[in-house]
């Protein structure tokens, strides 16, 4: 466990999207950092310790599935959640093979997003801070 807080990595290539996602995570009680593409996530996560990455599919260069990979297998404790406009199954994550623990279609409502986390978080027993939720579904559903 990295401590009583959550942190959380964004990883968008997205600014506004990305600004007001760290935003309303803040608001719902995680650390959170930002990384605008792989290369500079992957430097963020070797400076010091993440317990989750939210991590856009369709990014330029090195695309979420990649990262998730590379994030895998350089910091193995770090839980990947991938987030996408595109639908992604349970399926097609699994077959991906990258070790991402869940999928969230955009739009999505922060308060929904951060009780999906805080879930993930909890059932893989990372710090949750106040309010963890339970394990949750695989996708979160019933987005905005």
């Amino acid at each position: 466990m990295v401590g009583t807080v959550p942190r959380v990595l964004v990883v968008d290539d997205q600014p506004n999207l990305t600004r007001v996602l760290a935003i309303g995570l803040r608001i719902e009680g995680f650390e959170v950092e930002t990384a605008a593409h792989a290369e500079e996530a992957l430097c963020m996560m070797a400076s010091g310790p993440f317990d989750l990455a939210v991590v856009d599919l369709m990014m330029p260069g090195i695309n979420g599935i990649q990262l998730a990979r590379m994030i895998r297998d350089r910091f193995p404790l770090a839980l990947v959640v991938l987030t996408s406009a595109y639908h992604l199954s349970e399926r097609q994550l699994l077959r991906a093979d990258c070790g991402a623990v869940g999928f969230v279609p955009k739009p999505f409502d922060l308060v929904e997003l951060a009780r999906f986390l805080r879930g993930k978080l909890a059932s893989a027993g990372a710090p949750m801070g106040d309010g963890a939720g339970g394990t949750g579904p695989f996708a979160l559903r019933g987005a905005a």
